[in-house]
């Protein structure tokens, strides 16, 4: 079984982004942008989609000129999920989208700054129950804050910037608010979302901005990200990264399920890293496996073990695992060898065990193997003897090293 770790949630209002809550203790949600021109209406809604399939909950789409408004009032009634507008430095492209109907708005306060167009929009969204999420980017603040804080983006300046649109929103009765306060500079954003989380009680989205394309952006993301979840901090999430946005959708699912913040939807794959003792390929052997497993919706965690001298029972909780021998896979149900299959056949099995087991059950499968188990048990204690032969328990050989390093002292 896998171990789930609930994290104290901080308490926030709760807001509702057309029929998905955010706060107030609902689950954390996944956020994307689309990257196609919004008034290309086809383009963006088969993007929402692949969206939606990939974990998204909520999509945000650029609202930066007539063309697009038009666009989302094509794409509000055929999206599978809430649409956020996004707005930039044009007050009336807010009411435009708001008048395609969309969710939700995100505002810059750096962006959109006289007051009078801020209470505007505030208003008309108010009077159509649409919250606006306030975002503040370290990258466009208002300009009296930087000359107020040293001319340089602080933590103080970012929540100062949303306090005061929330002051603004506050004239005209409007509290529909979420708020994000995100930075490139990880420790930046952090420190800013733990002091804006001490002086409002609004939902919080979280991000690190132009975090950059993977493997880095994705560190970045998750660095700055989980440390603030671990806390208790934050409702919603969105991974900005210079890649393919479901990109962005996939990462959000992954962290929040590795979290325990959020039902597992597709496999949890383990793998061992591999090690002297290992007899096949185990980077392939896994990426073929995550590659065979695709967008299945098996919520399931999945071993992949180079040997089977330690490779049962490293991954003795998941539902199901698979570990190298002697030019065989021994399969693995909850740590009880069920039976053996030539190595070319490894990935594929693992597949139709693990489509069996989400459509049966564990008990069911190890049913199913009642004429296999004994065989199967047998092969494994003989391979991982061969193999203890062979190699022995130092399959690395770290001893005669350290004996090496003892001599030389």
């Amino acid at each position: 079984m896998e171990f789930t770790q609930s994290f104290p949630r901080r308490e926030t209002k709760q807001i509702m982004v057309g029929d998905v809550p955010v706060g107030g203790g609902a689950p954390i949600t996944v956020q994307s942008m689309t990257v196609t021109k919004t008034a290309d209406h086809e383009a963006t809604l088969q993007q929402i989609y692949a969206l939606a399939a990939a974990g998204c909950d909520i999509v945000r789409c650029t609202c930066n000129e007539p063309e697009a408004a038009e666009g989302l009032a094509r794409i509000v009634p055929r999206s599978p999920v809430p649409i956020v507008a996004d707005i930039h430095h044009q007050y009336r492209r807010a009411l435009e989208a708001l008048e395609a109907g969309v969710h939700c708005l995100r505002l810059n306060p750096g962006n959109i700054r006289k007051p009078e167009h801020i209470k505007l929009v505030a208003r008309e969204a108010k009077d159509r129950n649409v919250p606006i999420r306030i975002g503040v980017n370290g990258g466009s603040l208002h300009p009296d804050l930087y000359t107020k804080y040293g001319g340089k983006v602080t933590p103080e300046a970012m929540v100062e910037s949303a306090l005061d649109e929330i002051r603004y929103f506050d004239d005209v009765g409007f509290d529909l608010i979420k708020i994000s306060v995100k930075a490139s500079s990880v420790p930046l954003m952090i420190e800013a979302y733990r002091q804006l989380a001490e002086v409002t009680d609004h939902p919080l989205h979280l991000g690190v901005t132009e975090a950059g394309p993977p493997p880095i952006g994705t560190l970045k993301a998750t660095a700055g990200m989980a440390t603030l979840l671990a806390e208790g901090i934050g409702d919603t999430i969105r991974y900005s990264l210079t890649a393919d946005p479901v990109e962005e959708a996939r990462a959000g699912r992954q962290l929040l399920e590795t979290l325990g913040l959020r039902d597992r939807k597709n496999i949890d794959l383990i793998s061992c890293p591999s090690c002297g003792r290992a007899e096949v390929d185990v980077v392939t052997i896994a990426n073929d496996a995550m590659a065979a497993f695709g967008e299945r919706e098996i919520p399931l965690q999945v071993a992949v073990m180079g040997c089977v001298v330690n490779g049962p029972g490293e991954a003795r909780d998941a539902d199901l695992g698979i570990a190298a021998g002697n030019k065989r896979g021994h399969l693995f149900v909850k740590g009880q060898n069920v039976m053996v299959v030539p190595e070319d056949e490894m990935v594929d099995t693992l597949v139709e065990w693990a489509e069996f087991i989400h459509e049966h059950g564990a008990d069911a499968a190890l049913e199913r193997a009642v004429n296999t188990k004994d065989a199967a048990k047998r092969a494994a204690a003989e391979d991982r003897d061969r193999n203890l032969n062979d190699r022995g328990d130092d399959a690395n050989n770290a001893e005669a090293v350290i004996a090496e390093i003892r001599r030389g002292h």
